[in-house]
């Protein structure tokens, strides 16, 4: 007898249907999986036996199974077949009485025990299933809380393959999970975070972040340990606007085909925020290996990556941000397939003046020579450098001071001019597609959302003469003047705002450099 149901595979964050056909006749036990299988696929001929006989759904006889993984052109990966070819087994030799298998798609692993164990990209597959038009999607209940925000598709939790089969064979009822989307989004934002009303003696660096939030720029901040940096890096999820249900899913769908999830919650309801360590490897910082997975850059897709001690990561590391930071997106090809990885994220990176840290510091001396500092200036390259629109000095506040600063303004307070400066750019980019801030507008469209007198345009030459500035340097300048606009509410870009967007490039100053 031949029996079909459909499950799916993960192609970088998106699923594409797979059609499991199981077909089965008395015979020796041979057990053959086609379909461009890998090995853990393959596995399953040995595990699915002994997952039937230890749940009391062996027949004792033996048959010869072939089963087709259609379509046959696409490399299939994982244990997430063991489920549905489980199923499609028990039907193709009559002890499944279900007819209507083929409305069903089904995932999961199974143990020997015949437990149904959870699976990474459970999101993207359940959102495919719905495209495609099935009925209902058993899935494992370890995994029905990221499963159950699609609507429009009932989502099984299944705990074992016996359970599976008495719900499919309408001896055992399941009520589908249904959890709503704008509900948990409402709830996550309600979270209490770490508030800038901490930080004291910074408002001039609290100020730049900001307008780095405003706009969606990238930013850098230089300055001597204890000067504040991490506070300042870690704060910047309070003045946050809130995601939106459409890439809440869309960060979610990342983070499930990475399975990184927390605890195999329902899904990411706040914006991430990404700290790797500054030992971590190109592709744990790009995506990528064997079967490729997303790195850091796309799992702080909408939200935050943050790099702390940013001249100690390997260089090569720090290279590969280039075409992330330029292009929103990561290109990994293989032989067998090419992936396509979305990272739109906002960079925030902190690093030191200097090897011993306190080149500048009025409390401290500095033990490096020029030529020192000239070496660890050279882990950060000129390119990398150029595609930060910000880089600010956090000067250090004297612990002596400590007491007698005021509290700094609450994080509430910032973010409300934070949401109206984003409201704006919505408004203005609104016929653009794929660009929601300053940040994200492309040169061909700067000139009309930056509109400049011609006494501004003399100023901004100037400007550029003074700081010999690349064109994208200029671009990123314009970018940020049009945030600081955006800020104050104002129609067009002024004088001020041209020199405030370029007192925020501080490592592109000459006289008096920062670092020499």
């Amino acid at each position: 007898m031949l029996a079909k149901c459909h499950s799916a595979t993960i192609n970088g964050v998106e699923a594409t249907s797979v059609e499991i056909e199981v077909f089965s006749m008395l015979g020796t036990s041979q057990f053959a999986i086609v379909g461009l299988p890998d090995q853990a696929v393959k596995e399953a001929k040995d595990r699915i036996p002994t997952a039937l006989k230890n749940s009391g759904l062996s027949s004792g006889k033996e048959f010869d199974v072939t089963v087709n993984l259609a379509p046959a052109d696409v490399r299939k990966e994982g244990p997430i077949y063991d489920l549905p070819i489980a199923i499609g087994l028990l039907r193709a030799t009559g002890r499944l009485k279900n007819e209507y298998l083929d409305e069903y798609a089904l995932v999961g692993e199974l143990a020997l025990s015949g437990e149904v164990r959870r699976v990474r990209g459970i999101l993207p597959i359940v959102m495919e299933m719905k495209r495609i038009g099935l009925k209902a999607v058993l899935v494992p209940s370890e995994n029905v809380d990221e499963a159950s925000v699609v609507p429009g598709i009932d989502v099984i939790p299944i705990k074992t393959l016996r359970e599976a089969v008495e719900y499919l064979n309408g001896d055992l009822v399941i009520e589908p999970v249904f959890s709503d989307l704008n509900k948990l989004v409402h709830q996550s934002n309600l979270r209490a975070l770490d508030d800038y009303a901490d930080v004291k003696g910074q408002a001039l660096a609290v100020k730049a972040m900001e307008v780095a939030v405003a706009g969606g720029h990238n930013i850098l901040l230089i300055g001597s340990p204890g000067s504040g940096k991490t506070m300042l890096a870690r704060r910047v999820p309070s003045i946050l606007p809130p995601l939106t249900v459409e890439e809440a899913l869309e960060v979610s769908r990342i983070h499930s085909v990475a399975g990184v999830l927390k605890g195999g919650g329902h899904l990411v309801t706040s914006r991430p925020f990404r700290a790797p360590h500054h030992t971590v490897s190109s592709i744990g910082l790009l995506g990528g290996g064997a079967h490729p997975v997303p790195g850091e850059v796309s799992l702080s897709h909408r939200g935050v990556l943050f790099l702390d001690e940013f001249a100690e990561f390997p260089r090569n590391a720090l290279e590969v941000l280039r075409q992330p930071l330029e292009d929103g997106h990561v290109g990994i090809s293989r032989a067998s397939a090419a992936f396509d990885f979305p990272s739109k994220f906002m960079l925030v990176a902190a690093m030191n003046p200097c090897p011993c840290g306190y080149r500048n510091d009025p409390d401290h001396e500095c033990r490096c020579s020029p030529r020192m500092v000239l070496k660890y200036q050279s882990r950060v390259s000129g390119p990398l450098l150029d595609r930060i629109d910000m880089h600010i000095e956090v000067p250090p506040v004297s612990p002596k001071d400590l007491p007698f600063l005021e509290q700094g303004e609450s994080s509430a307070e910032i973010r409300k001019r934070v949401m109206a400066a984003r409201e704006i750019q919505s408004e203005r980019y609104r016929d653009i597609p794929f660009v929601h801030t300053n940040a994200e507008v492309k040169s061909r469209d700067l000139a009309e959302a930056c509109r400049l007198s011609e006494k501004m345009k003399k100023e901004l030459v100037r400007t550029i003469e003074r700081l010999k500035l690349s064109a994208r340097a200029y671009d990123k300048v314009l970018r940020v003047a049009r945030t600081l606009a955006d800020l104050d509410g104002a129609l067009d870009v002024r004088q001020e705002d041209i020199m405030g967007a370029s007192a925020y490039r501080k490592l592109d100053e000459e006289e008096n450099s920062y670092w020499i």
